[in-house]
């Protein structure tokens, strides 16, 4: 029996994503409505009257033409052990009959890990510049399949430069959480991260999950943290659609957490949860008051909440995949290193130009833009 892919309602999508244990929060209905720039849609793979995938769709304009680049963010949600060129061959008919010129996807498929105590060795070592030049611990077959299938299907892999493409980071940071408790995690931390959480506690610093009004709050501290490390901030309506759009379809999928030392807010932070899969999302800090260790309060106390709720993988999301101790970007990786988690590798991001002249045309007025 063929497999056949059309538009499916919000509910079915969200209970194929629930069988399948999880799945990123950027394949849910509710990233549509905080993309709104884009149009979203559901979409679900059949074979016969059976749903047997599904992905959210998002698609992009191009300027002054009813065509649309289709972009599927960490997705689509499918079995990909199986009936790949089948699969994608139903999706593009689906997508160019919608108006795609071309599609963008990002499959959440890990290719290789490495341990911590690997990647501790690895900063250590002066030859190794890059982590993708570092043996992997585990290697997932699976996934390198897929890639060649991809390859010849004729999907071109998008480059990612120090780990991240035009759209979500190649390289994560994960702490596995199945079958262990709140202790082993703790036991598996460095000294550092242990003495920080220690020291937050020791200096009363209290964390609290706050409600969509702490958000303003939040928001500040975020400016304070774009200002210092030297990003663009997102606007306080952005969170506010997060919130409403995401805690609409589930109540816990995203909560803020706030972490204050003597009534002032020195960290806040945001956790998104989708079954067993929970999310460091976006994090802020003050300047002032760093030594009483917020930043480490408030992951310690994500972490705790993420296994009491459930969640097998605690995802402290991109690192880039700089090894040189001289780059300000190896900071964030010797952070995450501490938690005693394992960086992980995915496929990344693969287009197929459905009509070559607009996809050449879109990617050349994107690079202008960038």
């Amino acid at each position: 029996m063929t497999l056949h892919v059309r538009t499916i309602e919000a509910e079915q999508h969200l209970a194929f994503v629930a069988s399948r244990g999880s799945a990123s929060f950027l394949q849910t209905p509710a990233w549509a409505a905080v993309k709104s720039e884009w149009r979203g849609e559901s979409i679900g793979w059949f074979r016969g009257d059976e749903l047997v995938g599904a992905g959210l769709v998002l698609y992009r304009q191009v300027p002054k033409l009813k065509r649309y680049l289709a972009y599927l963010p960490e997705g689509p949600v499918l079995d990909w052990s199986r009936d790949v060129p089948e699969a994608l061959d139903a999706m593009s008919a689906h997508l160019k009959a919608n108006g795609a010129f071309g599609i963008r996807m990002g499959p959440a498929l890990v290719t290789r890990r490495w341990e911590a105590a690997t990647l501790k060795a690895a900063l250590a070592d002066d030859v190794l510049s890059r982590l993708g030049d570092v043996p992997a611990d585990h290697t997932d077959d699976t996934a390198l399949a897929v890639a060649q299938q991809l390859r010849s299907l004729g999907w071109r892999e998008q480059a990612a430069e120090g780990g991240f493409s035009a759209g979500q980071p190649k390289y994560n940071f994960q702490v596995p959480l199945a079958g262990r408790t709140e202790d082993d995690v703790l036991a598996g931390m460095n000294q550092l991260w242990r003495r920080n959480i220690r020291k937050a506690a020791k200096q009363g610093v209290e964390v609290t999950v706050g409600t969509r009004d702490d958000l303003a709050e939040f928001h500040r501290v975020y400016v304070e943290t774009a200002e210092r490390d030297h990003f663009t901030p997102r606007p306080l309506s952005y969170f506010q659609t997060m919130w409403d759009a995401m805690t609409a379809e589930d109540p816990q999928r995203l909560r803020l957490y706030l972490a204050r030392h003597e009534g002032d807010l020195v960290a806040a932070t945001t956790l998104v949860q989708v079954g067993t899969h929970a999310w460091y999302s976006y994090g802020a800090s003050t300047t002032a008051k760093r030594e009483v260790r917020g930043s480490n309060a408030v992951q310690w106390q994500m972490m705790r909440d993420a296994i009491a709720g459930g969640a097998e993988v605690y995802d402290l999301r991109g690192i880039t995949d700089t090894l040189d101790t001289d780059d300000s970007h190896v900071g964030l990786l010797q952070f995450k290193v501490g938690t005693g988690g394992e960086a992980v590798e995915y496929l990344g991001e693969w287009d197929l130009p459905l009509n070559r002249p607009l996809y050449a045309a879109f990617t050349a007025y994107m690079k202008r833009r960038g």
